[in-house]
């Protein structure tokens, strides 16, 4: 599974926690709902200030967004972090990075 997917999976679960429709959280962060479930499938690959608008939107801190851990193995984590730090950009691997050093 790759890094879109869990996070996609995570955005729904937290979503759903939360008793709120794709409808309601993709008004609250200026985006259409199919553009939300879109994320939600794993077939977008939302940039910073996106993650930044659902965050809010779901009132939820990235570091919940993040955690992946309860839904897939370490192995797998670790598969997805490689697969997706070689497809992606600089400019999304220094966003990473930024994150990463906010909860290290």
């Amino acid at each position: 599974m790759i890094i879109k997917e869990l996070f996609g999976r995570r955005i729904q679960e937290i979503r759903k926690q939360r008793k709120l429709s794709q409808e309601q959280v993709a008004e609250k962060a200026g985006i259409s709902s199919n553009y939300l479930s879109r994320i939600e499938c794993g077939k977008e690959n939302p940039t910073f200030d996106m993650l930044a608008k659902l965050s809010e939107a779901l009132t939820a801190d990235m570091g919940e967004m993040f955690d992946f851990g309860h839904t897939v193995s370490k192995k797998e984590l670790k598969e997805a972090i490689q697969k997706f730090s070689q497809k992606a950009d600089e400019n999304t691997l220094r966003a990473i990075v930024k994150i990463i050093k906010i909860y290290n």
